[in-house]
């Protein structure tokens, strides 16, 4: 596995993207909404940032996360050549995931995440490529 992403809430997209633009010279890879969701990955050459922002009265993880806890990382992300292997070791080794398949996910990809609270209290995202 390598990494692939960190995820960071937000409830301003665009300035974020600005901001990082201007102070990590990352561009925009891509951008997309994805269900409640407006979506931008920044290529930061090794890995991506992907910056989430709910649209207007979104419910869900997102819009829940910004209320508790503000904006900031949501989450890693994993990449990997089989997830359907990934959750099997995870599994085996006694994690709780949250995702028992793989769902598809942003950019057209198959995720699945695993439980914080099994993980040292980060969420974790396998993403097959």
């Amino acid at each position: 596995m390598e990494f692939d992403h960190a995820g960071i809430a937000t409830d301003d997209r665009d300035a974020l993207i600005d901001q990082y633009e201007a102070i990590l010279n990352a561009s925009v890879a891509h951008e997309e909404q994805f269900g409640e969701l407006r979506v931008a990955f920044l290529d930061l050459g090794n890995g991506y940032f992907e910056l989430l922002e709910p649209i207007a009265d979104a419910e869900g993880p997102i819009p829940n996360f910004l209320d508790s806890r503000g904006a900031g990382i949501h989450h890693l992300a994993l990449r990997t050549d089989d997830i359907g292997d990934a959750l099997d070791r995870a599994r085996a080794a006694g994690v709780d995931l949250i995702d028992e398949q793989p769902r598809p996910g942003a950019w057209g990809h198959e995720v699945a995440f695993l439980h914080p609270e099994s993980t040292g209290g980060v969420l974790i995202e396998f993403v097959e490529h």
